[in-house]
């Protein structure tokens, strides 16, 4: 059953902290305001790391994640400015973004927690070569062939597609 101790109020208020960012992220129309809530999120992130027993990803995503968000916060601002002078308030897809991250959310419950966690909320079996416990497991994790190469070739193929993304944004909102 549940057992109310201090890591599982920890858990609860990194848990607030996460879903009170995300939600504050999509919900405002604010870009500063959405950068400081994607803060909040990624704080809640590095928290949920430090009850994993892993110091090391948390002082990462506190350092690099969250200063990420700092450099943003002033690409945003002198990139730009037109945008805070929004008149819109309501966007007139909201039903049907809302609809596809429905859809979402299933897929990704039963296409990636299920797998790994089973029907009854037993971890399935893994094997333990897969299991990473230091720093060096981590880095020799993320450059194998048959673990995580390819999860981290595409958060860097993604990353650099944003890049371009805002480049052009700001070219287009400059003429």
């Amino acid at each position: 059953m549940f057992e109310l101790n201090a890591q599982s109020i920890a858990f609860i208020v990194f848990a607030l902290f996460s879903l009170g960012g995300a939600l504050g992220v999509v919900t405002t129309r604010n870009l500063i305001h959405a950068t400081l809530y994607l803060i909040l999120s990624l704080f809640g992130a590095a928290g949920f790391f430090v009850l994993l027993s892993a110091p090391f990803m948390a002082a990462v995503q506190v350092l690099v994640y969250i200063g990420a968000i700092a450099i943003l916060i002033v690409f945003a601002v002198m990139l730009t400015r037109s945008m805070t002078r929004l008149s819109d308030i309501y966007n007139s897809q909201w039903l049907l973004s809302a609809i596809v991250a429905g859809l979402l959310f299933v897929l990704l419950l039963v296409g990636v927690i299920l797998p790994v966690w089973g029907v009854n909320g037993t971890q399935a079996g893994r094997e333990v070569s897969s299991i990473v416990t230091t720093t060096v497991d981590l880095g020799k994790a993320l450059v194998d062939q048959n673990q995580y190469v390819l999860p981290f070739e595409v958060a860097s193929l993604l990353l650099t597609a944003a890049m371009i993304g805002a480049i052009v944004v700001a070219r287009d909102d400059k003429e």
